[in-house]
């Protein structure tokens, strides 16, 4: 419940939308209830022959409530929709707004496929809370109540056997379904989940599926999960008729009680036989204004679930949603120091960096090295502050990395991660990612010292640049990241994929360019490290030797076994 009551918070920005929902569907059901209690009061009155000004006064009155009717329902329509579109805009930029922070490690704990099932179909689910779960019990009870209150003139027992339906029908079968309900719709939504998760896996691994030969089985597993979500879709589906037949039943029943226990009082003399044709026609239209209350426990259901699905995902440690105010200065080097930093993934009990004490003064060019695993790459996540340190601090110019605003971070930095992301598009488009000021003919030059001056600006890029090289796609990045214009350069594993003789011409124009930043360059290859002011080396999440180049290969350590063996496999 502590979900709904976030999604009620947000619903309540839109005062004005709910209460004219209310009060136009308080209005639409009593001019319901007026139209056919006063035609069946017409039907009585006209076997009696009346004057004609008392037909023709009924007759006017119809009118009155039938264009009332119609009027008040498509107000009532209108303002309820428009409430329901806002509030799912405003739920969207909440959630947003909470999930944005998350988004670095949201893949380590949610897969992709059940990430897109609560973001996109749990959202859409939110759509029927107001619209089936909020108001129309309000305006239901309204309703009745007037409709009771109404009936009380003519017969208090009439009264009291719709005050009896009214609990039947609002609260005791909706109550009852409710709980039956409440364990169908969560094996439904983790059936829906698992096939998007199954779904997502099969695109995104298609090609090796079918490299491998597990192609078929891979389908299997997913006609698998179809059928078990059909399965529950289908005992859900029988569940919610079964509650309309029932809620139907007992209207019925209440009805004919009605037109019985009338068809009595007539005849014992304790009510005009004038009113029992009215009196039948409102119980009618009463019932009818109940049923919305049999989809009740589906859709409150449905919104619950959703709503705690959906808030599971950002319901995390709330230091991660502490404001960060303090920004970087502008412009000039930044002096970074890590002191005593400790990091371990959730859930891994072996520590990625162990006591990791460093610094990199300003305007100096540093290369990490180590193995794969060494903890590098973690090393680079925590100075982004993407990830934050168990234990220890970072402190850049002097400040704690904790109290800086993460995007403050990011703009002065130019990154280069293993993995880059490319958008569809053009390379231009790519490209201005990082500066959207910068000219056609600096993005030109940026290519030239990349070596892709082969390419035009407005070559296409397709989605996550498939149609582009391991090589091509890295330098393409850093091509990027020179075009940023910041004062840190984090570059991870900016070349792997490069040829050597490209790669010694992009370090000359990295170091060119940034002769008066700080740099910080992840690797594992140990070619043109020479013109370093520092190499730290990396081992199980420890630093375990750091000076320069020379310093290193003449002490004659780790290092210098990993160059040695470096040089033996390039003869």
């Amino acid at each position: 419940m502590k979900d709904l009551t976030t999604i009620i918070k947000l619903m309540t920005t839109e005062k004005k939308d709910i209460v004219y929902s209310v009060v136009l569907g308080f209005l639409a059901g009593l001019a319901a209830i007026g139209l056919f209690s006063a035609s069946g009061y017409l039907i009585s009155k006209a076997a009696l022959t009346p004057p004609l000004y008392a037909l023709t006064i009924l007759i006017a009155l119809l009118k009155l409530f039938s264009i009332t009717r119609a009027v008040a329902r498509y107000g009532e329509r209108y303002f309820s929709h428009r409430a329901t579109f806002t509030m799912l805009s405003d739920l969207r930029v909440s959630f947003y707004e909470k999930l944005e922070p998350l988004a670095p490690n949201l893949f380590q704990r949610y897969r992709s496929g059940d990430l897109l099932s609560r973001i996109v179909g749990d959202v859409e689910s939110l759509q029927n809370f107001f619209l089936r779960v909020f108001y129309p019990p309000i305006v239901l009870a309204l309703v009745f109540l007037a409709t009771i209150v109404f009936t009380m003139f003519y017969s208090i027992y009439i009264s009291l056997l719709l005050l009896l339906g009214l609990l039947l029908t609002a609260i005791v079968i909706p109550a009852c379904f409710a709980a039956s309900q409440k364990k169908k719709k969560l094996s439904t939504r983790t059936s829906r989940g698992a096939l998007s998760t199954e779904t997502t896996e099969l695109l995104y691994g298609y090609r090796d599926l079918k490299i491998y030969g597990q192609l078929e089985d891979k389908k299997s597993e997913l006609i698998d999960s179809s059928t078990e979500y059909v399965v529950e879709q289908q005992k859900e589906g029988q569940l919610a008729m079964a509650n309309q037949s029932i809620h139907t039943m007992i209207s019925l029943f209440i009805s004919w009680g009605v037109l019985a226990l009338g068809a009595y009082l007539v005849s014992t003399g304790q009510l005009d036989g004038l009113f029992l044709a009215m009196l039948m026609m409102i119980s009618l239209t009463a019932f009818e204004n109940a049923a919305p209350m049999a989809v009740f426990p589906n859709h409150f259901e449905d919104s619950r679930n959703a709503a705690k699905r959906l808030y599971s995902v950002v319901d995390t440690n709330p230091k991660e949603f502490v404001e960060r105010v303090n920004d970087l200065s502008l412009g000039g080097a930044k002096l970074i120091s890590l002191t005593n930093v400790s990091f371990s993934f959730a859930n891994e009990e072996r520590p990625t960096l162990n006591d990791v004490t460093v610094q990199f003064p300003k305007g100096s060019k540093t290369a990490v090295v180590g193995a794969s695993g060494s903890g590098k790459s973690t090393l680079m996540q925590l100075l982004l502050n993407i990830q934050e340190a168990d234990s220890g601090e970072i402190k850049i110019d002097n400040h704690p990395i904790d109290e800086l605003n993460q995007e403050s971070i990011w703009e002065h930095a130019n990154v280069v991660l293993q993995e880059n992301h490319f958008f569809y598009g053009t390379i231009k488009e790519n490209l201005l990612l990082a500066n959207p000021d910068r000219t056609e003919e600096e993005m030109m030059d940026a290519l030239k010292k990349v070596d892709l001056d082969g390419f035009f600006l407005t070559d296409e890029v397709y989605e996550k640049g498939e149609n582009l090289s391991g090589g091509e796609k890295q330098r393409l990045a850093i091509a990027r990241a020179m075009l940023k214009g910041g004062s840190l350069w984090l570059l991870d594993e900016p070349t792997s994929s490069v040829d050597s003789l490209t790669e010694k011409k992009i370090y000359d124009h990295l170091l060119d360019q940034a002769k008066q930043d700080t740099m910080i360059i992840i690797s594992h290859r140990l070619m043109g490290l020479e013109k370093m002011d520092q190499i730290i080396v990396m081992e199980k999440g420890l630093i375990i030797e750091t000076g320069t180049f020379n310093e290193l290969i003449n002490s004659k350590g780790y290092f210098y076994e990993m160059k040695q063996l470096e040089k033996n496999l390039l003869i």
